[in-house]
């Protein structure tokens, strides 16, 4: 079955799907990007719970450590040290390269270097929404922030780089994978933590959240502190990507506001390219790193402080 996702006339709106009975393994998105209903391993997307998957064993054994010690105090010391920005000055581009060397553990879907992620979500996002550049350089630097795995960036555990992101200081949602590991976390059964709203109150807005630390909120101080130009669309994807529980599963609306919901729209059309254009066909670097420099000097200085 080939699933299209059509858009209403006016861009950034709910979408709406339809079936047509013509290929059990494709999938189609918004302008015609096809893909297999299968991730690289014959398996199903995001299948955290497949035991036939090679990798579900590592993934599972990532989440554990992720869960238990995301606590809001290691959050706290996280964005402390690293918003010092005092590592390695480098552009953009030389980022990307550093993604050679980086594999995400927390990937039922992926084994491949990052780079190729980000180059495979770009172009797709490039074929489907031509006129949108500040959409295809998201695309590729939004997992830049994974090179917090690397010893030049502390060498932290991927448990504190990549996975899905929740937030610290109130209830972990239970639509949160492997949520039954939260049970070894510090905050777990702390009364000022463990409510619906803990820390926080209703419609407070997600910047005043403080996110489990990892590779988005990383990246999104990197991009902030060193100016960019990209639209607040484009931070909040960056910050937000792998908050799961949010844009898959509905949680956590209550402490979202006005601007959080508006610029959710993007976040829902950014994911589908993010998740779904993975695979084992290859980029050919040479050819799009032209385009890909010129938004990059748009939109970033020649030099960023990380």
């Amino acid at each position: 079955m080939t699933i299209l996702i059509e858009q209403s006339d006016h861009f950034g709106a709910e979408v709406e799907a339809k079936t047509e009975p013509i290929n059990e393994r494709e999938l189609v998105l918004d302008g015609g990007f096809l893909i297999t209903q299968t991730n690289s391993f014959g398996h199903m997307f995001r299948a955290y719970n497949d035991a036939e998957s090679e990798r579900h064993e590592g993934v599972e054994n990532f989440y554990r450590k992720n869960h238990t010690y995301q606590s809001i105090d290691f959050v706290k010391k996280m964005r402390e040290e690293y918003a010092k920005l005092n590592r390695v000055e480098m552009s953009i581009w030389e980022c990307c390269e550093l993604l050679n060397e980086v594999v995400d553990e927390s990937d039922p879907d992926l084994d491949e270097p990052q780079i190729e992620h980000l180059l495979q979500t770009a172009e797709a996002i490039r074929r489907d929404y031509p006129d949108e550049d500040w959409l295809h350089l998201t695309g590729l630097i939004h997992d830049l922030g994974k090179v917090l795995n690397l010893p030049s960036f502390g060498g932290l555990p991927q448990w504190a780089v990549v996975g899905d992101i929740f937030p610290v200081g109130c209830r972990f949602d239970e639509s949160i994978v492997h949520h039954k590991y939260f049970k070894e976390n510090p905050d777990y059964n702390n009364p000022a933590y463990n409510t619906k709203y803990g820390i926080y109150s209703e419609r407070c807005g997600l910047n005043n959240v403080m996110m489990s630390w990892g590779h988005d909120d990383y990246m999104y101080l990197v991009a902030k502190e060193n100016d960019t130009t990209l639209p607040s669309a484009a931070l909040f994807i960056i910050r937000y990507h792998s908050f799961y529980a949010l844009h898959k599963e509905g949680a956590y609306k209550h402490l979202m506001n006005d601007e959080d919901f508006e610029n959710l729209k993007w976040l829902h059309i950014f994911n589908k390219y993010d998740l779904y254009s993975k695979s084992k066909i290859r980029i050919d670097v040479e050819r799009v790193r032209p385009y890909y420099l010129s938004l990059i000097e748009k939109y970033f200085p020649a030099k960023l402080k990380w």
